[in-house]
């Protein structure tokens, strides 16, 4: 343990200012997303810009495709947000069966075992399975962001638990340290959309 904190120590003081710069965008993006506020997709599409490039050079080619998915997942976020259902235009918050949450598991699970073995057989890709799982995995957790979907924060919690891991073995202490950030965020954001989503399901039932 003492070994980990002196290399996220390291990392910290050694780190490039175009990370610090994408860390502090990131974290802004998920404290806007957690208020819904329209905002949090400017500062994703900021940090994520920075994030291509990043993800590329520590041979993560699925995050850094990833990160490219992202920049349009911004612009659409913003769009669906704006022109939403609600008063004032505003995207309530929805919630999935259980038969939507199998179908997006299954998915996730296929395309990791395929992405991943064309990674590991054909490329010099660092932890193909796990830089799968968490490109995939994110890929449809933040469309489910997009639509305002409340179990996003459930999916994010895992994905981000495995993303530390993976930064950490690639020596993106800071971008590890992020995602711990991160864990505890996701469970303030599930607390709160849920709080929303159950008071909007109250104003509804009482219209």
């Amino acid at each position: 343990m003492s070994d980990l904190a002196d290399k996220l120590l390291a990392g910290v003081a050694a780190m490039s200012p175009w990370e610090a710069v994408a860390v502090m965008l990131l974290i802004a993006y998920l404290v806007l997303a957690i208020r819904q506020n329209i905002w949090c997709w400017a500062a994703a599409f900021a940090g994520t810009c920075i994030y291509v490039v990043l993800m590329y050079e520590a041979r993560l080619y699925m995050e850094s495709a990833l990160q490219v998915f992202y920049l349009g997942m911004a612009i659409y976020g913003w769009y669906r947000w704006r022109h939403g259902p609600g008063p004032d235009n505003e995207l309530p918050i929805t919630s999935w069966d259980g038969t939507l949450h199998l179908r997006a598991v299954a998915m996730v699970a296929v395309l990791t075992a395929l992405s991943g073995t064309l990674l590991d057989r054909y490329s010099d890709a660092a932890l193909p399975y796990l830089d799968s799982f968490t490109t995939w995995g994110a890929v449809i957790t933040t469309w489910m962001v997009a639509r305002k979907v409340l179990e996003n924060w459930l999916y994010w919690f895992v994905i981000d638990g495995v993303s530390i891991y993976l930064y950490v073995s690639r020596e993106l202490y800071l971008t590890a340290l992020l995602f711990a950030v991160y864990l505890v965020l996701v469970v303030v954001g599930y607390l709160a959309w849920r709080r929303d989503y159950r008071r909007g399901d109250f104003a509804a039932a009482a219209a």
